[in-house]
């Protein structure tokens, strides 16, 4: 169901409602909000057909951050939308144009050969289609005002969309994860999102205290799509992030605190889960929540590991 001239796209990363973009139309012109992976290029392209559209109508690429599950496909997109520019954190513009530290960083984590198979050789963004969006830019699509918002805490480079025309916020990562598999009578489940390098629970407090100061009637996300109760939403984002720093803090001296910090937020998952109503088995939990689970229990050890140098 498109609403408010609102699309919302599947980009088919890892699994189906896993990974989302957005395209809004007006006026018979178009913006993406985050584009996936090279991967996802044909399901944006389609979902411009579906909406009526065709690639000379879209105006911009917006991208939430630079993290490749968002934006490793912008080059390969941008290339394929002649009049479009993109626009991006200013902490994330070069990394548009030259992707190349980007690739390398996550090269070194994961390895050339599954950088290829996951996202796609990433391509770059002329300089000149580049427009850096600090806070409250504002950005023009044919007469509706989309303000683009600081929102540190997940990233330092990430931004969030604000719709004035909808009400409706476009969050990246910044207010956290809902799979629609845990949905229940009482709602989205929700989580924070702590992935590698640049958590920062005080940032990221202040940015859910920022999204919940518009009052906006919903807000769509990454992973995965549109969810209303956003108060109540934002207190267990609030809740779920300081328990997931205790856990951090009380496993962060132990040898082999990885695991044990997975362990933990398994345990601190299912339990909220449970208490959600969710009557799932813990190892399907462990199926949909997997990979989170260990980009979290990571990028939470970045971060105690930065506190304990300063």
């Amino acid at each position: 169901m498109t609403v408010h001239g609102i699309h919302t796209i599947d980009t088919g990363f890892v699994r189906p409602r896993f990974d989302a973009a957005y395209l809004i139309v007006e006026n018979g012109r178009g913006a993406f909000i985050d584009c996936g992976t090279n991967f996802a290029v044909p399901r944006m392209l389609d979902a411009l057909r579906q909406a009526g559209l065709t690639a000379d109508d879209v105006d911009w690429l917006i991208l939430t951050h630079v993290h490749l599950d968002h934006a490793g496909g912008a080059g390969a997109l941008m290339a394929q939308l002649p009049h479009a520019r993109l626009a991006v954190h200013p902490r994330g513009a070069r990394h548009m144009i030259d992707p190349a530290q980007l690739w390398a960083g996550a090269s070194a984590v994961y390895g050339e050969a599954v950088m290829e198979q996951t996202y796609g050789r990433l391509q770059p963004v002329p300089l000149e289609r580049v427009v850096e969006a600090p806070d409250n830019h504002m950005i023009d699509l044919a007469g509706r005002p989309l303000r683009c918002l600081d929102t540190p805490g997940h990233a330092k480079h990430h931004l969030c969309v604000y719709d004035e025309r909808s009400n409706r916020c476009f969050s990246g990562d910044t207010f956290g994860l809902s799979y629609r598999e845990f949905d229940t009578a009482n709602g989205p489940f929700v989580i924070p999102t702590t992935s590698p390098v640049q958590f920062d629970p005080e940032a990221l407090h202040a940015s859910l205290h920022r999204l919940i100061a518009l009052q906006p009637e919903a807000i769509h996300l990454t992973h995965y799509g549109a969810v209303e109760q956003v108060e109540k939403l934002a207190d267990d984002l609030h809740r779920r992030i300081d328990a997931m720093v205790a856990l951090a803090r009380s496993t962060g001296e132990l040898p082999d605190r990885q695991a044990r910090l997975m362990e933990a937020l398994t345990d601190l998952y299912a339990q909220h889960a449970a208490a959600h109503g969710w009557t799932g088995s813990r190892a399907t939990l462990c199926e949909l929540l997997g990979m989170d689970i260990e980009l979290n229990a990571q990028g939470l050890l970045v971060w105690l590991d930065r506190q304990a140098r300063h």
